[in-house]
């Protein structure tokens, strides 16, 4: 074997030892997800959580969200579909993790919202001025609230309830939880406590079906 097979060799065992380890890596960060998950599950969803659709689902979608993550803003339509086209089987469950500049505002701000009954409308207009007030190095999330003026909110009510004790500590328990279930990416995704395995559209609705199969099965 000449020299330049000898290379091309050794190429080819680094990249498959690569790959390989990635996988295991990859199968090993999934496993420790769903044991995080299932042994606390009470942080999976709390009395306090922002729900979509039918509180009653047996299907529950949970969100890891941050209103400034770019995948967030494009998976939320998505999330949105599968929840209204299920006929009342899925709801969405909301959780915040303020991962990046700027997002803990924000959040403060779309709860002081839903204070006043206006989460979901306020989320979409965050979502929709994303790249206007959530720039990488340059986070102006108090521009949110130039975004929500026409929601009908008392927004000195709102601006205070944004700065309060109680919003505060919503805040904290989302990222205590976040913590707790080795969330350290947005979105993440839960669908009866089973970690989404591998993250995309597909996968997503591919894992939703599944569970919406098996609290069907008698």
């Amino acid at each position: 074997m000449n020299k330049q097979w000898i290379v091309v060799a050794s190429v080819v065992a680094v990249v498959v030892a690569f790959i390989a380890g990635a996988v295991v890596f990859k199968g090993r960060e999934t496993q420790e997800a769903g044991q995080a998950a299932q042994s606390n599950s009470d942080a999976l969803v709390r009395a306090s959580s922002p729900v979509f659709g039918n509180p009653a689902a047996k299907v529950t979608i949970v969100e890891f969200f941050d209103p400034a993550c770019e995948t967030c803003r494009a998976f939320y339509p998505l999330v949105k579909t599968i929840v209204n086209s299920s006929f009342g089987q899925v709801r969405l469950v909301v959780r915040h993790a303020p991962l990046h500049q700027g997002s803990d505002t924000a959040v403060k701000i779309l709860e002081a919202a839903r204070l006043q009954g206006q989460y979901w409308p306020a989320v979409e207009r965050a979502l929709a001025g994303q790249p206007h007030w959530a720039a990488h190095g340059n986070a102006r999330p108090e521009l949110i609230w130039d975004l929500i003026t026409d929601l009908g909110l008392d927004m000195a009510k709102a601006r205070a309830d944004a700065d309060s004790p109680a919003v505060a500590q919503l805040l904290a328990q989302d990222i205590a939880d976040m913590k707790a279930l080795k969330v350290d990416r947005t979105p993440g995704f839960f669908v009866n406590g089973t970690p989404l395995r591998d993250f995309g559209e597909a996968q997503l609705r591919a894992l939703v079906d599944q569970e919406i199969k098996n609290v069907k099965a008698p």
